[in-house]
């Protein structure tokens, strides 16, 4: 058994040739005036695509360092943070340290003054009791001498009178 050939599946030589110049012809028309535009449209479409990825590249970049530029800035301004912390705490301690100099200064020099008071008040104690032990010694001289007393034992016993009658303060 041979087989068979339908003869409607066979084209038609005359069929086959219109086809194959209707698509030269229509492979022509559109190589002359279609594939220019349509590659040149392929080609722009392709340029933006890359211009759009260079400048998402850029951008990416541009953030990366603007994020680094933000870590420096927050790092430095915490630097500083710290530095006048450290400048506020050393005037803190300075000026206690001041105020404690000034306040023992101020107080050695009240006890200065206090002691040289105390003297004066010691040494005019001690003048006021010189001078009145010179006016008990006078008075007693004054009545010993009144009394002129002829006997010795007498006088003793008197004097020792007048020393008992003699109250110091």
């Amino acid at each position: 058994m041979l087989l068979e050939i339908n003869p409607l599946v066979l084209p038609d030589p005359g069929l086959l040739i219109w086809s194959t110049l209707a698509f030269l012809i229509l492979l022509f028309v559109l190589g002359k005036f279609a594939w220019k535009p349509i590659m040149k449209a392929i080609g722009e479409r392709e340029k933006g695509i890359n211009d759009a990825i260079a400048s998402a590249e850029k951008v990416k970049a541009e953030m990366a360092q603007l994020q680094s530029d933000n870590e420096k800035l927050l790092a430095q301004a915490r630097e500083e943070r710290t530095q006048i912390l450290n400048e506020a705490k050393a005037i803190k301690d300075k000026m206690i340290s001041e105020a404690k100099e000034q306040a023992k200064a101020e107080a050695a020099k009240i006890m200065a003054e206090t002691q040289q008071a105390i003297e004066n008040q010691k040494m005019a104690a001690v003048v006021d009791l010189k001078n009145q032990v010179g006016n008990l010694v006078i008075e007693v001289s004054e009545k010993v001498l009144r009394r002129e007393l002829s006997n010795k034992a007498q006088q003793e016993t008197y004097i020792k009178e007048l020393a008992n009658d003699i109250k110091l303060n």
